[in-house]
């Protein structure tokens, strides 16, 4: 059974009249990659910083290890030295003054470890991010992935029970963001670490992560695998934050034969298989555009709507299509085997496992 490394229970961090963290509550098992994904703003970063002791709480507990270090009610409150954790800033915070050996030492000389264990350990960190050799390098000589590298290593040093990395990535190349993520993940699985990764960028979350939670105005929207918050969005922010949602509006009907979702204006209706709504409902569908496909024009099966073709970008390798449907606009791609022409009538058809419907009235 995993052990629970990182817990929060119902913290509350205010800056004025605003929480930044509404009462949140979470924790991270060993060995799992946990990702906070938001918009600036939101309150991830003041989580990770909670979390390293850089912030106090105001209300609630923090565990680590199941031991507390804040707890405010108890006027508990362990200092960021003292957590056994390693932490990664956006910006490296690479001490230019230092080499690379140096700059990685630096957590073990704060806390006077010997010169022998010293060595010993700074040689295993820089081996371990693939940095071997550049020992007496000047930190800031290094190009932007070396750096990171160094932060890695840096990090890992005092082998922490949970290492923070605060959008670690943000500031390199998209090819070497690439680079960088599948390290990460590998050096992660090597060592079994357990992370606390903070991003606004969602492919970075959903190459990464075992779990996600998409924050948003202090408070988790959904916490689950990438798969869970991407195809079973669990509220309308979470289904239009993570990449793109077709979001039609109608209602529910339900009779004998089932249960549909009904555009307006005779566009059609979609069979909601194994779904029980009440009839009579005011809702909302939200869809994954790469779970509608463009049909030649027909007569629309419980699967499919009518639409119009409006607009017609070619892109190389695929369409990119503006389509209406049921007084909706928005855009579908498609590869060019078929090709439908502006003003063209067609049919959508809906993958029936990936509606998600949900009534005006619901959260």
């Amino acid at each position: 059974m995993a052990q629970t490394v990182l817990e929060f229970r119902e913290v509350v961090k205010r800056f004025g009249t605003v929480a930044a963290v509404d009462q949140v509550s979470f924790v991270i098992q060993s060995g799992e990659i946990f990702t906070l994904l938001g918009p600036s703003g939101c309150g991830k970063t003041t989580t990770l910083r909670l979390v390293a002791g850089l912030e106090e709480p105001d209300d609630g507990e923090i565990l680590v290890n199941g031991i507390p270090v804040a707890a405010p009610r108890r006027n508990v409150f362990v200092a960021p030295d003292k957590r056994q954790m390693g932490m990664v800033f956006q910006s490296y915070a690479i001490w230019p003054h230092l080499n690379v050996f140096e700059n990685v030492a630096f957590p073990l000389r704060v806390r006077r470890e010997s010169a022998p264990a010293i060595k010993e350990r700074v040689r295993n960190a820089l081996e371990t991010v693939g940095l071997a050799g550049l020992d007496d390098r000047g930190a800031t000589a290094l190009s932007g992935g070396q750096q990171q590298r160094v932060a890695l290593a840096r990090a890992l040093v005092y082998a922490p029970s949970i290492l923070l990395l605060d959008e670690p990535l943000s500031n390199l190349d998209a090819k070497l963001r690439e680079q960088m993520r599948f390290e990460i993940r590998a050096l992660q699985k090597k060592l079994q670490l357990t992370l606390l990764y903070v991003t606004h960028d969602q492919t970075e979350a959903m190459t990464l992560s075992d779990r996600i939670a998409v924050v948003n105005r202090g408070r988790f929207e959904q916490v689950g695998t990438p798969v869970e918050v991407y195809e079973k969005a669990a509220t309308p922010f979470v289904a239009e934050f993570l990449g793109r949602t077709v979001l039609l509006e109608g209602s529910i009907i339900s009779n004998h034969s089932g249960c549909w979702f009904e555009l307006p204006n005779g566009a059609g209706r979609l069979l909601l298989e194994g779904q029980q709504w009440a009839g009579g409902l005011s809702a909302r569908l939200f869809v994954r555009p790469e779970d509608i496909e463009i049909l030649p024009f027909g007569e629309p099966s419980q699967h499919e709507v009518s639409a119009t073709i409006e607009e017609v970008a070619y892109l190389g390798d695929r369409f990119e299509y503006s389509v209406s449907a049921g007084g909706k606009h928005f855009m579908l791609s498609a590869a060019k085997k078929n090709r439908y022409p502006a003003g063209s009538e067609v049919r959508l058809r809906f993958d029936p496992v990936r509606l998600n419907p949900r009534p005006v009235d619901h959260p």
